[in-house]
């Protein structure tokens, strides 16, 4: 023993095994016989903790350390202990024994990196991966006594780099936003391509609800296939298949796939391998949001691999990135539905609004013609010919907004045409911006001009003529003090029209959004808060059809600028869009809308004016109809200057009417007058209607004045929230005058009873306080006290502090008496 310990001193598995062996039955004979150069290999293999084995002697008998015991024989060992080397690795040896025979012939080395090895070492074919070299092993005499090889098993590193680029090129296959048909698709590509880890698999999608699943994807499987059927019944344990076990598990199971439904006409496909699969994994696939899966993927496994954890997480990985594909595009394809319904109902907005504007025109134009002629032919009273001039003015308008919501709609749906002609825009221009001057002087500012071109520019007139009125208008509507200035000059490349007004400007958070279509900015001042919110939309859409650009710059308080920049030339437009040029003619006609709505947007003085004006005016409805009220001063809040004029006329007969502006001034006349009725309309710049109710509610001084809201909105709900903010009435536009008088004058005769119940209770607390009986007063089934006497307080002990409070409150022990009172407050009978 104290020989073979010399022999093989190391202390591992091996050389224990290899100090007990006999190896006089080798062809090696006993360990004393053995040439110096083995021994010396012997010892320098078992020490080392690389994995190394060698073959000495004409059969290679085989030697090895511990290391290639663990990484490489598997349950060869201690078998393949000095058996011939083409015995132990017979599976592989005509891959490796010309490699030997090389190596012991020539004595030059070999090297193999990742070299693919079928190796039946734990009882199967198994599939590996080596990086060795094969070094002659030199005798004692100086010749080859035989083979050394040092080993390294990289198999885990070349299956998982190939799991790894598989996953890598489902994931690309994913990409660009699909359909989830599309992602099944790729995902067959993909698993076609490269069969070694799953040679077969079948995809169903799951309907819980049902309890049915539907195939949506194989690979590897024939459609017609035994064991892929198009769709298996979940409640039928026979279909071979386990699906409801993992639908209900949502965990991955291993089945032996001698229970799957294959039949001997139908094996199991083997991808790339000589064998098929023994083995399958069903994996469930994840539903985003839901405890139930969408579905379960059935993969065959490599024969050629063992069956552990690597395996099954790589699967689990797999499926997750089809999972989340799955959840991702079909969200996807939701969204991309909804995009194409909310397209579907844009477009028939557009369409509606198209025809319906359409439609309005005739009407109006039927209406205004007629009104026009009247206006211009008869000699019509004073108050007679103001009545139609507010038709007429509000005729105009609504003709104004009918032609931008016709203009917008026929540019979303791609019907507007232009057609652009050589044009002096500068005189085109300055002449537009003149029908301004006189509304604006009237608000006290001034308008200046600079229009100055070196040459005629190609617009479509009738758009440029938008371009320039609704600018203007803008800048009226938003400008109270200073000037508004439309300068229009060129440069080498283009022209540039600028429209820059001191107004008050707007916040940097509002500009990303000022031409968005239907945006408004919140709380902005502004002359009137009536409008669209497609203004400055249209006028985007109108200077693009140019092929120019329209910017805006503003400081809050300072003012706005709005730049329109076109290119000079026709180069940029379109040949068959360029018309010969036609007299250039402004009659203003269709400045006409823009500057009669400009003209009654009244600044702070002449409020009062209107106001006066208003409360004096002579009413349409007969006395009868309003009634015996005494006169009553009613507050009057409306942005729109004739709605002012129009109810302020009504209500004339009833009392002292006084009108403002917005929500901010009524809030103000309010505090300082007193009225005895307030009336607002709801939409208002810089304070609303609900915004001035409850800062009247808030103020002691104001929270009992009566307050009835005008509003465009209808129907119940809009109606509901009028009165849960604390209106005592809510009136929808249009309505009737007859009816605006009958609601304020029953809300005005409710207060003036409140007050006389008021003043009547006063009187009657007076009298009771100089009642000598004891008096108290209780309100309500719980019996509050409201008021009690001296003569009372000194009766329950100088009880100062149950003003306010329950009986059963104050006094915890007056239950009898309690209950005298409950019955007295219920039968309505007194009691003595």
């Amino acid at each position: 023993m104290s020989e073979r310990a010399d022999v093989f001193p190391s202390t591992g598995e091996v050389a224990r095994l290899m100090r007990e062996m006999d190896w006089s039955k080798t062809p090696l004979g006993p360990p004393s016989t053995w040439p110096a150069s083995l021994l010396t290999i012997v010892r320098l293999m078992l020490s080392s903790r690389y994995a190394m084995w060698m073959g000495w002697g004409p059969e290679l008998t085989f030697f090895y350390n511990d290391e290639y015991r663990r990484q490489t024989l598997g349950n060869k060992h201690p078998w393949a202990l000095g058996k011939p080397a083409g015995e132990v690795w017979a599976e592989i040896w005509d891959l490796i024994g010309p490699r030997v025979e090389r190596v012991v012939a020539t004595r030059e080395g070999t090297f193999d990196e990742g070299l693919l090895l079928f190796l039946e070492r734990n009882g199967f074919v198994e599939e590996t991966y080596h990086t060795f070299s094969y070094s002659p092993a030199p005798d004692d005499a100086g010749g080859a006594g035989g083979l050394f090889c040092v080993v390294v098993e990289e198999t885990l590193r070349f299956v998982g780099e190939r799991r790894i680029a598989l996953l890598r090129d489902l994931a690309a296959s994913f990409g660009p936003p699909k359909t989830v048909a599309e992602a099944l698709i790729a995902l067959e590509a993909v698993l076609t391509a490269d069969a070694r880890d799953i040679p077969f698999s079948i995809t169903y999608f799951v309907d819980a609800a049902a309890q049915r699943a539907t195939r949506v994807a194989q690979t590897g499987v024939g459609r017609e296939h035994a064991g892929a059927p198009p769709s298996i019944d979940l409640t039928d344990t026979s279909s071979g298949w386990p699906l409801a076990q993992v639908v209900e598990s949502r965990a991955p199971l291993v089945i032996a796939l001698a229970l799957a439904p294959a039949e001997a006409s139908s094996p199991w496909p083997s991808g790339p391998w000589t064998r098929s699969p023994t083995h399958a994994v069903l994996v469930p696939i994840a539903q985003q949001g839901q405890d139930a899966p969408a579905g379960v993927f059935i993969a065959g496994l490599n024969p050629n691999r063992p069956i552990d954890d690597s395996t099954t997480s790589f699967l689990v990985l797999l499926v997750g990135q089809l999972a989340a594909a799955i959840a991702n595009l079909r969200a996807f394809e939701e969204e991309r539905k909804r995009g194409e319904a909310l397209a579907e109902i844009d477009r028939a907005k557009t369409a509606f609004f198209s025809n319906v504007s359409h439609e309005f025109r005739t009407p109006l134009t039927l209406m205004l013609g007629p009104l026009e002629d009247l206006l211009h032919s008869l000699k019509t009273p004073d108050d007679f010919r103001e009545q139609l001039d507010v038709i007429h003015r509000n005729g105009l308008r609504l003709l104004k907004l009918v032609n931008t919501m016709l203009d917008f709609s026929r540019i979303e749906s791609g019907r507007a045409q232009a057609t652009y002609e050589e044009t002096d825009l500068a005189s085109f221009t300055a002449d537009l911006a003149s029908n301004f001057r006189s509304a604006v002087e009237k608000a006290h500012m001034l308008l200046r001009v600079d229009c100055k071109l070196r040459e005629p520019a190609f617009v479509d007139r009738d758009m440029w003529e938008k371009i320039v009125l609704n600018l203007l208008s803008n800048a009226v509507k938003h400008t109270f003090e200073g000037h508004i200035d439309v300068t229009l000059h060129d440069d080498a490349d283009h022209i540039v029209l600028r429209v820059e007004d001191t107004g008050t400007g707007i916040p940097e958070s509002e500009l990303p959004h000022i031409f968005e279509r239907f945006h408004r900015v919140r709380g902005a001042r502004s002359r009137t808060h009536e409008g669209t919110g497609i203004g400055l939309a249209l006028v985007r859409e109108l200077v693009r059809m140019h092929q120019g650009s329209i910017e805006v710059d503003s400081v809050t308080g300072r003012g706005t600028a709005f730049t329109v920049t076109l290119p000079r030339g026709r180069a940029h437009l379109p040949d068959a869009s360029i018309v010969a040029p036609s007299p250039l003619v402004t009659s203003g006609r269709a400045a006409a809308p823009f500057v009669e709505e400009t003209r009654r947007w009244s600044t702070a003085e002449d409020l009062a004016t209107e106001s006066a004006a208003g409360a004096n005016a002579r009413s349409s409805i007969p006395p009868a109809a309003i009634g015996a009220l005494p006169k009553a001063r009613i507050l009057l809040a409306d942005d729109n200057a004739d709605m002012r004029d129009y109810v302020a006329r009504l209500l004339a007969p009833m009392g002292d009417v006084r009108a403002v502006g917005d929500g901010e001034a009524a809030l103000a006349a309010a505090r300082e007058w007193l009225p005895d009725l307030v009336l607002s309309d709801v939409m208002m710049p810089v304070m609303d209607g609900f915004e001035l109710l409850r800062a009247l509610r808030r103020d002691m001084a104001t929270q009992d004045i009566p307050i009835v809201l005008l509003s465009a909105r209808a129907g119940e709900e809009a109606t509901i929230e009028g009165l849960s903010q604390g209106a005592d009435d809510y009136l929808v536009k249009p309505f009737s005058a007859r009816e605006l008088v009958a609601r304020v004058r029953a809300v005005l005769a409710l207060r003036r009873l409140r007050l006389e119940v008021e003043v009547a209770r006063g009187r009657l607390r007076t009298l009771l306080v100089q009642v000598p009986a004891p008096v108290a007063l209780l309100s309500g089934p719980e019996h509050i006290f409201e008021f009690t006497n001296a003569a009372y307080e000194s009766l329950v002990g100088n009880r100062h502090d149950i003003l306010g409070r329950r009986v059963r409150e104050a006094f915890p022990d007056s239950e009898p008496f309690a209950k005298i009172l409950d019955n007295v407050y219920t039968t309505e009978e007194r009691f003595i």
